[in-house]
This record gives C-alpha cells, sequence and structure tokens, in this order.
C-alpha cells in the first residue's frame, strides 16, 4: 500500500534549499518514489495552519519510504535540508486502493 512523507518546511537559507532541491529528486526517484506535492500555494480552509511549504512525495510502500529516508543516498542532501530551515516531516500509510 502507498505510504507518503509530508513536510511542512520554513526555510531559513535559500542557497542551501535551492541545493537540497537539485539533490533530492535522484535519491527519491531511487526508491521509486515521486513527488506530489512541492511547494504551490496553499490556501487555508479551517484553523489557523499557515505553512510557508508543504512537500508531499508518495512510495510504494512504507518499507521503501523508510529505506530512503535512512540511505546513504540521501544522508547529504537530508543534511543540507536541516541546516537551510526547520522541518516538519511525518510518515503516513496510504489506504489499499479500492479495485
Amino acid at each position: 500500500m502507498p505510504a507518503y512523507v509530508i513536510v511542512e518546511v520554513s526555510i531559513q537559507d535559500r542557497n542551501k534549499m535551492l541545493e537540497y532541491q537539485q539533490l533530492s529528486p535522484a535519491t527519491i526517484a531511487a526508491f521509486d518514489g515521486r513527488f506530489i506535492v512541492r511547494g504551490g500555494q496553499t490556501t487555508l480552509l479551517e484553523g489557523d495552519w499557515q505553512p510557508e511549504r508543504i512537500v508531499i512525495i508518495e512510495f510504494p510502500t512504507a518499507e521503501k519510504a523508510n529505506a530512503w529516508w535512512h540511505s546513504e543516498l540521501y544522508a547529504q542532501p537530508k543534511q543540507l535540508r536541516q541546516a537551510a530551515g526547520s522541518t516538519k516531516m511525518i510518515l503516513v500509510e496510504g489506504v489499499k486502493p479500492v479495485l
């Protein structure tokens, strides 16, 4: 079943974030992941949540998402992202597709 990495990002160092944005797609693709949302305008529907940037990455399974997160391939980009700003990140499993 698919799994999603959902990230709220606040950027403090745009240069480091741009470098991260160049490096991260190949690491995600190596684990069969793909971006569903990568930035883009947000519209508040309820509550007081006003994120600066939202990213959603889909992986075929939670195991693939965890393998990406803990991989050597992602280690350097992860350090760049962490140095570029602050993030809140969760992994959530999707639902089984209905056929």
